[in-house]
C-alpha cells in the first residue's frame, strides 16, 4: 500500500505544480490585448503602402521594431522596396496566419493565464512595473518568438501552433529551433514564456566566473519563482521537459546528483563544461539518449525546494536575494 501511495504522490508532484497559492483574486491588473497579426494580414495588398503606414503608426513602439528587427527590413531600402518585402511576407505566411486563426480563434484563455500570473507577480513584487498590453503577431518561423518589451508582452503566435505543425519540421526551422525546442511550440507555453521573460528581466543571468553549483542554484531560484507565478502550471512545462523526462528525473534524482558530485563538477568554473549542464540542450550525454538537457537547472531547482522546506517562512523576494552559496549550504541537499 505504501508503494502505491508513494507512486501516486510522485505522479502528482511531477505532473502538476501543486502548491498552496495565496488568494490574489482582489489584486487589480490592467491588461489589454492587441492582435497585430489580424490587422496586418487583412490589409489590402493591392494598396498596401498607405495602410501599412497607418498600421505601424497605431503601434508606435512595436510597429517599427516589427519591420526592422522581426522582418529585417533595411532602413536604406526605398519605401516601395520595403512595402514589396512586407507584401511578399504576407503572401508567403498566409497559411501560417490561417492556422493561427484556427488555434487562437479565442485568445481569452491565454489572456486570463497571463492576467492571473500578473496578479501573483504584483502580490509578491508590488513595486515591479509589468507591461499592461499583450501584442500578438506572426513573424518568420526561424526568427523571434515571445519578447518582453517595456510596455507589452510580444507574443509570436507562429511559435505556438502545436508541435505537430508541419512547417516546424522544415530544415530552415530545425536549423534554428531543433526538435527538442520546437516540441515546446504549444499554446500552453504562452504564459510560461511571458513569465520567464519577466523573471529574467527582474533577475538577469550573471554567469561570469561563477561555479557550476552557483549557476545551478541561481537557475533553480528562477524556476522556483516561476512556479510561484504560475502555480497551476505543469512542472515539466516550467523547465521545458516532456512529462516523461521530468518523471524520469524524479525517479533517478540521486543518480542525477551523483553525476555532479562523483565527477567533481560542482565547483568548476570552466564554461565549456558548465554549458553541458545548464541551458538548452537535447540531452545530458552521461545520462543517456532519453535524458533531457539543462539537468543542472533541474538539480538546482530541487536544492531550492529543499531550502524552502527547511525555511518555510522565507518570502519569495527574500529567497531571490539570498546568495546561492547560502542556499546550497543550508539546504544540505542529498536525494
Amino acid at each position: 500500500m505504501r508503494l502505491i501511495i508513494s507512486l501516486l504522490l510522485v505522479s502528482l508532484f511531477f505532473s502538476c505544480n501543486q502548491q498552496k497559492a495565496p488568494d490574489v483574486s482582489e489584486v487589480k491588473i490592467e491588461l489589454s490585448v492587441h492582435r497585430f497579426e489580424k490587422e496586418l494580414f487583412t490589409l489590402d495588398t493591392n494598396n498596401l503602402a498607405p495602410q501599412l503606414d497607418q498600421l505601424i503608426a497605431r503601434y508606435p513602439s512595436f510597429g517599427e521594431n516589427f519591420l526592422a528587427t522581426i522582418l529585417n527590413t533595411d532602413p536604406k531600402w526605398s519605401g516601395d522596396t520595403a512595402t514589396m518585402y512586407v507584401r511578399d511576407f504576407i503572401t508567403a505566411y498566409r497559411n501560417v496566419y490561417d492556422s493561427a486563426e484556427k488555434v487562437f480563434a479565442d485568445f481569452t484563455p491565454y489572456e486570463n493565464d497571463i492576467r492571473k500570473a500578473l496578479q501573483f507577480l504584483k502580490y509578491y513584487f508590488p513595486a515591479y512595473k509589468a507591461p499592461h498590453n499583450i501584442i500578438t503577431y506572426i513573424g518568420p518561423l526561424d526568427g523571434y518568438g515571445d519578447i518582453l518589451a517595456e510596455d507589452a508582452f510580444i507574443i509570436g503566435l507562429h511559435h505556438h501552433l502545436g508541435k505537430q505543425f508541419s512547417l516546424y519540421a522544415s530544415p530552415t526551422v530545425q536549423e534554428v529551433y531543433a526538435g527538442y525546442i520546437s516540441e515546446r511550440f504549444e499554446p500552453a507555453y504562452i504564459a510560461v514564456n511571458c513569465m520567464k521573460n519577466i523573471v529574467l528581466d527582474m533577475f538577469p543571468e550573471k554567469s561570469e566566473d561563477q561555479s557550476l553549483i552557483i549557476q545551478m542554484v541561481e537557475k533553480g531560484k528562477k524556476l522556483y519563482m516561476l512556479s510561484k507565478l504560475l502555480p497551476g502550471a505543469a512542472e515539466n512545462k516550467l523547465i521545458g521537459y516532456t512529462e516523461k523526462q521530468l518523471k524520469d528525473c524524479y525517479a533517478h534524482e540521486a543518480i542525477v546528483w551523483d553525476l555532479f558530485v562523483k565527477n567533481g563538477l560542482l565547483q568548476t568554473i570552466d564554461n565549456n563544461i558548465i554549458k553541458n549542464y545548464v541551458g538548452e540542450g537535447p540531452k545530458t550525454q552521461e545520462l543517456g539518449e532519453d535524458s533531457p538537457g539543462n539537468i543542472g537547472s533541474f538539480a538546482g531547482w530541487q536544492i531550492v525546494k529543499k531550502f524552502m522546506e527547511k525555511n518555510p517562512a522565507t518570502k519569495l523576494p527574500e529567497l531571490m536575494a539570498i546568495p546561492a552559496e547560502t542556499i546550497f549550504e543550508k539546504a544540505k541537499y542529498k536525494p
